[in-house]
């Protein structure tokens, strides 16, 4: 079969219109999956809050039970015996100032960064390089720590971040299409819990406003965020 029957097959799955619940959207975007890749799958979150005020920021991070499906190479900032203890954790690139400078040089060869805080002197100024690609380390969401054995173990299993956008969107993954739509569905809740508990005292009316779940090249589907908040654990 083509690939253009298969994608209009897969779309025909999907009502457009419909909002499912968390088991069946999950369930659905395998059948609505027609790529012969294993496609990521992600969830993109409306919120209710305004990110242009402080107050109403969300962001935190939380290591998926079923992980992310991807092999993620972790670059760790540390020295001495702290570097010795990333290493064993299972850091790919370790280093501290000359790792500083082969960054800021254009090295980008890693997924994830974990810093100790006495490194973060230097790398501090590697913000416009970091920022941008959200790869900045962060004491909010654990990657920056004194105990970066864990932080590395934390991102080698799945942990993610997410942080809402400018047009109040938080985007992230919740698995790979072959997982079963058991894990992605146990996944989704933890993601959606922790956006939960996430929310800005300051944060007014309808906090979940729509939550569309979808792998690469499928359809999104609507869930209904009514349900998924009583749900969400």
């Amino acid at each position: 079969m083509k690939q253009g029957k298969k994608r209009a097959q897969a779309l025909k799955a999907v009502n457009r219109d419909a909002q499912y619940t968390a088991e069946q959207a999950c369930e659905l975007v395998k059948q609505a999956s027609f790529a012969r890749f294993d496609e990521s799958v992600d969830v993109a979150i409306r919120l209710g809050v305004d990110p242009k005020h402080a107050d109403q920021m969300v962001r935190g991070a939380l290591v998926l039970p079923h992980g992310t499906g991807k092999s993620v190479r972790v670059l760790a900032f540390a020295k001495g015996e702290k570097a010795k203890e990333a290493e064993e954790a299972g850091a790919d690139i370790v280093g501290s100032d000359e790792l500083v400078a082969k960054v800021a040089e254009g090295f980008l060869d890693f997924d994830t960064v974990v810093a100790t805080p006495d490194m973060m002197g230097g790398v501090g100024r590697l913000g416009k390089v970091l920022g941008p690609r959200g790869l900045m380390p962060n004491p909010k969401v654990g990657t920056v720590t004194m105990d970066v054995a864990k932080a590395v173990r934390e991102a080698k299993a799945g942990k993610i971040e997410f942080r809402v956008e400018k047009a109040g969107i938080i985007h992230a993954p919740i698995g790979k299409k072959s997982f079963e739509s058991a894990q992605l569905q146990a996944n989704l809740k933890a993601l959606l819990a922790a956006v939960l508990k996430a929310k800005p005292p300051a944060a007014r009316g309808t906090y979940l406003k729509s939550i569309t779940i979808s792998s690469t090249m499928g359809a999104g589907i609507k869930l209904d965020p009514a349900s998924v908040e009583v749900e969400a654990p």
